[in-house]
């Protein structure tokens, strides 16, 4: 596979962009089809009323159309023209009423007069429309037609899992909502991210599995943790990408735990690469981590994203377009994924077979290994390291962070020292 760039990622955002998601029906479907493109995926649908711990599968919700037109028939408010227009799940409406009973149904923002804003009612019965506040402004007094064409019936919850087999069946989760209609970056980024993440560990043999989480917010995650209660405890790390194509420093939320090695090996890769970044502790607010860290599983699940959740104004309104995410930051998202996952799959810990006093290395020719290397010294100083490391108590990882080199030096020289009999996992 060609080197992925940022531009692909930023082309799939833009087919996906004008698609209208939620929480159940076509526009997740629609979406999963295009991702399926890039990478095969295995759909699920559950039954509207399934019961998942604590929560119920609710009504599948559609639309086709929806608009207020005013007294002259213009449509003044279109679905047509962005997704966003409609309150999530609205129920059918179809009626002419005045614009004052009209208002009680209409949401915007006033300190951002031209933005419109992304609202839902899931799981109280509603309609409503959303709008810029300057379009509300303008707006004569008089008679509006008002029409939601939608439908709720049952039907399903729709999430999907692209699954890459690894060396081991312990499994690494990454996980990306799909329930947003037209945000680029909450959370259209983050789909794109994890798609090619997938395409990229899937060119090797990776030595966790690895499996792909395309779901709903909050009932999608909790709909996979109800169904996948007796194998869960196979996953051993994980990460959510949210809010991953913005200009903002990267931002990752530890797991609940705070010490696992996801969270390790994220504050490592992001202090060594010399990133603008910030690490933030865990809450139970955000994304789909506060399922799967949830106490009864407390899974080691952090939370990777550029500018956090209602971190910036843009959040959850029509300004978070396509022109707030750019091909640079999902490209540099996805290179620290790689580069986190690079040292997840080969962090261990090892055992020294030649305790006692220093081992010769060159009479094993693990100095002449080295000789072509630039940076010999260091290569060296880690096979030192490694050795009196390897207590079988102490990982690469501590290796590397005690010794202050890099990762990878430290893990070529744990090769080495184990190909020479010297070590063992």
């Amino acid at each position: 596979m060609a080197p992925v760039t940022g531009a692909q990622m930023y082309a799939l955002v833009e087919r996906m962009y004008p698609l209208c998601r939620s929480i159940t029906g076509d526009g997740v479907r629609a979406t999963l089809d295009i991702v399926g493109e890039y990478i095969p995926l295995q759909v699920h649908e559950v039954p509207t009323g399934t019961q998942v711990l604590d929560w119920t599968v609710p009504q599948e919700w559609n639309i086709r159309d929806a608009y207020i037109a005013d007294p002259a028939g213009k449509r003044v408010v279109d679905f047509a023209e962005s997704s966003l227009h409609v309150l999530g799940y609205s129920v059918p409406v179809s009626r002419t009423m005045p614009l004052s009973e009209l208002r009680a149904h209409l949401h915007t923002l006033p300190d951002h007069p031209s933005w419109v804003p992304y609202r839902t009612s899931y799981y109280k019965p509603e309609w409503g429309f959303c709008l810029a506040q300057e379009t509300l402004d303008a707006l004569p007094d008089g008679d509006y037609e008002v029409r939601i064409d939608s439908t709720l019936a049952d039907g399903h919850l729709t999430y999907a899992e692209h699954v890459i087999p690894g060396q081991v069946p312990d499994e690494v989760i990454v996980s990306c909502h799909v329930c947003h209609p037209s945000l680029a970056n909450d959370n259209l980024a983050g789909i794109a991210v994890a798609t090619f993440l997938a395409r990229a560990l899937a060119e090797r043999t990776p030595y966790y599995t690895y499996r792909f989480l395309f779901a709903p917010g909050t009932i999608g995650a909790i709909t996979w943790l109800a169904r996948n209660k007796e194998r869960v405890e196979r996953v051993k790390h994980g990460l959510v990408l949210a809010c991953a194509g913005d200009s903002g420093r990267l931002t990752y939320k530890q797991s609940r735990r705070g010490d696992a090695e996801i969270d390790r090996v994220m504050r490592h890769v992001l202090a060594a690469s010399g990133r603008p970044h910030q690490v933030n502790d865990f809450t139970p607010y955000g994304y789909d981590e506060r399922q799967f860290c949830s106490p009864g599983f407390d899974l080691g699940v952090g939370s990777l994203s550029r500018t956090p959740y209602a971190g910036y104004p843009e959040y959850h309104t029509s300004a978070d377009n396509l022109d707030f995410v750019s091909p640079q930051a999902m490209a540099d998202t996805l290179a620290v994924c790689r580069e986190a996952f690079a040292v997840l799959d080969r962090d261990r810990r090892y055992l020294n077979l030649s305790p006692y006093g220093e081992p010769q290395l060159g009479r094993r020719g693990l100095y002449d290994a080295l000789g072509g290397r630039s940076d010999t010294k260091q290569a060296q100083l880690a096979m030192l390291w490694v050795l009196s490391l390897s207590d079988g108590e102490h990982s690469l990882l501590d290796v590397a962070e005690r010794s202050g080199l890099p990762f990878d030096t430290v893990a070529d020289a744990a090769d080495a020292l184990h190909g020479a009999g010297l070590i063992k996992a």
